[in-house]
């Protein structure tokens, strides 16, 4: 089609045509970023733990009382919750997964190194922690029992160190490109090394969205119920029951503690992303938002046009223009005005997401969405002011020269 009295006609209406240009322009920045963000959203929301995370449940237990025998008292309060029924698994750690805190330490390759290697999550784990929380051990083993001790003796001996130390992949890797884990040494907490025996495929940090909170090592260390937190193992249509049932043995065994925490894992995971669920789900109303504004906008300004010339569309038709000739005609229209409003829409949000990196230190926005949302408007475009050129294609010559 010759694009020229559509260019014509534009000229002479370079307000209305100016308009819609800027609102896809506007609509096309935001909505590219909005979608790039709502994909960021989801993808680390569905970001693995690295944990049977169905079969996992969690109790926080705090004293009303001086207690003294606290170590003595966890391995009671372990024996009993894994004679539960329906209890596959249990084990003491300081910290978990999805948790409200998060205890880091600095890995070193080298003693006495200026700065650390990288910074690092630590576990303190119990007997048993390993296969409780479902991890998969990906090379070497598992801690051995006579490896552990209670995290008590070592605040005690300000010469205690932690022989071995077990990795997840993602913090292997990092430390040792290229080569196994295994058998090396690192050093967490003073010019003694520990050797590295194991490693889990996965395991989240207890903050995943902490800025640099990718790695984890787990040391063999027991800490008592007032330094950590229980997690058990059981079979998935049992957790609620089992949880109740493992608050109340709790609370049986020693009359001067309470249970100010019990939640099934997955609600635990639900909780610490509802703030990333409630973002996504304004970004997805403010996009539908802006294109239900932008599609308005285009059958507005379509309908007004066809209004404005009926005589023009009644000189074409009596000329021998078809209805397909008709429809194009405003179809192409909206083509050209809409594929400037992405050029520059591109611009823009390629504007914006600059200026988020910047503010908030996230990733570049990748090519692929910008492609995608001009195919969206493009769509969006061609539906809208698809009524109105069908209203214009549909009047007869007559009807039209009558009318203009």
């Amino acid at each position: 089609m010759d694009i020229g009295p559509i260019l014509s006609t534009l000229r002479r209406h370079k307000t209305a045509a100016a308009l819609i240009v800027l609102e896809i322009a506007l609509t096309c920045a935001i909505v590219c970023n909005a979608l790039f963000l709502i994909g960021n959203r989801i993808e680390r929301m569905a970001t693995p733990s690295g944990l049977a995370e169905n079969e996992l449940v969690h109790l926080r237990v705090s004293n009303t009382q001086r207690v003294d025998n606290v170590d003595a008292l966890t391995l009671q309060d372990l024996a009993t919750l894994r004679g539960l029924p329906g209890v596959k698994g249990a084990a003491v750690l300081n910290q978990v997964p999805f948790g409200d805190n998060s205890s880091d330490t600095g890995i070193n390759l080298m003693p006495d190194q200026p700065s650390p290697t990288i910074t690092a999550a630590f576990y303190v784990s119990g007997e048993t922690a390993v296969a409780t929380l479902g991890l998969r051990v990906l090379e070497g083993r598992d801690f051995l029992a006579e490896e552990f001790r209670p995290q008590s003796a070592l605040e005690h001996d300000p010469n205690a160190q932690v022989p071995v130390v077990m990795l997840d992949r993602a913090t292997a890797t990092r430390l040792f490109p290229g080569r196994t884990a295994v058998g090396q040494a690192i050093y967490l907490f003073g010019t003694t090394p520990s050797r590295v025996v194991g490693v889990v495929e996965h395991l989240s940090p207890p903050q995943p969205l902490n800025p640099g909170g990718d790695y984890v090592v787990m040391l063999p260390v027991r800490p008592s119920y007032n330094q950590g937190s229980y997690m058990l193992r059981v079979d998935s249509a049992q957790r609620p029951q089992v949880l109740r049932a493992a608050a109340a043995a709790l609370g049986q065994l020693d009359s001067r503690r309470i249970v100010t925490d019990q939640a099934l894992f997955d609600e635990m995971r639900s909780k610490y992303y509802q703030q990333d669920r409630w973002m996504t789900a304004l970004l997805v109303a403010v996009c539908l938002a802006l294109l239900v504004v932008t599609a308005f906008g285009i059958v507005g300004l379509a309908s007004f046009w066809v209004q404005q010339r009926t005589r023009m569309i009644g000189v074409r038709r009596a000329l021998g223009a078809s209805r397909g000739q008709i429809l194009r005609y405003f179809q192409t229209e909206n083509f050209l005005l809409t594929g400037i409003g992405i050029v520059i829409g591109m611009v823009g949000a390629y504007g914006i997401n600059h200026w988020l990196m910047t503010q908030y230190e996230l990733p570049r926005l990748p090519g692929l969405y910008l492609p995608a949302g001009a195919l969206a408007l493009w769509l969006l475009g061609q539906l809208a002011v698809l009524g109105p050129a069908r209203r214009a294609a549909a009047l007869p010559p007559v009807v039209v020269m009558r009318l203009s």
